[in-house]
């Protein structure tokens, strides 16, 4: 896992066609503004929601969010 500080209009590319732009950040909020190709699908994960890599086995370290 990439962990970055940016601040607002700062952006990361993953590969060569996904830019992910920190657009707004307020109060425990932080907007993130998405470009993808058409092809590839974007979704939020709800909290709670099973990770896809639990299915299959893999393992992932367990983040906490600190205030």
């Amino acid at each position: 896992m990439l962990v970055r500080s940016l601040q607002c209009y700062q952006t990361i590319m993953v590969g060569d066609y996904i830019e992910i732009t920190v657009v707004h950040i307020g109060g425990n909020t932080v907007h993130l503004g998405i470009e993808a190709p058409p092809g590839v699908s974007v979704h939020q994960k709800e909290p709670g929601e099973a990770n896809p890599r639990e299915t299959t086995g893999e393992t992932e370290t367990n983040w906490l969010c600190m205030n």
